[in-house]
């Protein structure tokens, strides 16, 4: 116990210092940090100090997914200019061209550059710079080698994390991210190229790192049809507030996934907002999205959106594993909130069920 203590308090003490000490003309150590970081969350681990072996060819399309939205021209309001955003202090990154191609080709999202004849090669070359920069750089410290991550090899097509590293990724995920991401942010706005397309300030952030509205309008007819007309929450009929919920909160995971969806009130949505759904709103959602109606949503929502029940289900696993262990409170209807798992806390299921139809609270949060 107190060995992993000590190995999460070098892992935090690791990533500050490969933030501050790291040597990077480009945004890549970010992206590949995050990227890391979602792997071993959207994977499962046998246990917190297991190995985990990562092919360079789910990372190279990580950081497809990670820098999708990062190509597309960013229009200032501040500035009244438009353009693409720089992420190399010299010409622009490899990654950014090579997305930004694929748009011009009436490309509009994600999915649909995954099955395009274009993915192929787009991936390859991503692959291609993953090797060549970011990847062995990513643990260089004050110019030395610092493997703490991973081994440095050149020999294969993939990386091990060293034993403990996975878990804490799925420990500190959402620190690890946060701190990407903000660093990722202050990075493209110290590059002098893009200050002036920016602006003063700026809804920069969102326009980075938000999800694709446009494509969540395929996800609600979809959805309602599934839960036939229903709140997925407060099992009510919806109506004409229906909002499309990302069920594991896009705070905690911000990747879109087809099967992490439910439609729900927006006075619902509201209420649970970044909270994870009690242990009953997950087990129903596992059984609507990931066991009856998982066919039908791969094959309705695979055009837009990445549908794999597995990783999905890893992800919730990790979600609630870190809710637990931290004693975090889940949400189960408009004020009220049970205990994560373990607490001994919970009512029978029926009684549950019957609380949240009624809107009544289960116990004040």
């Amino acid at each position: 116990m107190i060995g992993a203590m000590q190995q999460q308090l070098d892992f935090i003490t690791y990533i500050q210092r490969m933030l501050v000490e790291g040597d990077f003309s480009a945004t890549y150590k970010f992206a590949l940090l995050h990227a890391l970081a979602d792997v071993c969350v959207e994977q499962p681990l046998v246990s917190d100090q297991a190995e985990l072996k990562i092919d360079l060819a789910t990372l190279a399309d990580k950081l497809i997914v990670l820098y999708w939205h990062h190509a597309v021209p960013f229009a200032s309001e501040q500035s009244g200019k438009n353009g693409l955003l720089k992420q190399n202090n010299g010409t622009q990154s490899r990654v950014i061209s090579l997305l930004y191609e694929c748009q011009q080709k009436n490309i509009t999202h994600l999915q649909q550059l995954k099955q395009s004849k274009y993915y192929k090669s787009t991936h390859r070359e991503v692959l291609k710079t993953l090797k060549k920069q970011p990847l062995w750089r990513l643990q260089k410290l004050s110019k030395q080698d610092v493997c703490f991550l991973y081994p440095h090899t050149n020999s294969h097509d993939y990386i091990t994390l060293n034993p403990g590293i996975a878990g804490c990724f799925r420990r500190f995920y959402d620190l690890v991210t946060y701190l990407a991401k903000s660093g990722w942010l202050q990075k493209i706005q110290s590059i002098n190229y893009n200050k002036t397309l920016i602006g003063p300030s700026s809804e920069l952030h969102d326009f980075l790192f938000s999800f694709d509205r446009n494509a969540l309008s395929k996800v609600k007819p979809v959805l309602i049809e599934l839960q036939h007309g229903n709140c997925f929450y407060c099992q009510k009929p919806l109506n004409s507030t229906t909002d499309v919920d990302h069920f594991i909160p896009f705070s905690r995971y911000a990747n879109d996934l087809g099967h992490n969806f439910v439609a729900a009130h927006s006075e619902c949505n509201k209420s649970k907002s970044n909270f994870l759904a009690a242990q009953l709103h997950r087990e129903r959602w596992q059984n609507q999205n990931l066991v009856v109606n998982s066919q039908i949503i791969s094959n309705e929502l695979s055009a837009y959106f990445q549908c794999d029940t597995e990783q999905s289900r890893s992800v919730s696993d990790w979600a609630y594993q870190v809710a637990e262990a931290n004693s975090a409170k889940l949400w189960l209807a408009k004020d009220s909130f049970e205990q994560a798992a373990g607490a001994g806390l919970y009512l029978n299921r029926d009684a549950e069920l019957s609380l949240v139809a009624e809107g009544k609270p289960r116990y004040d949060a």
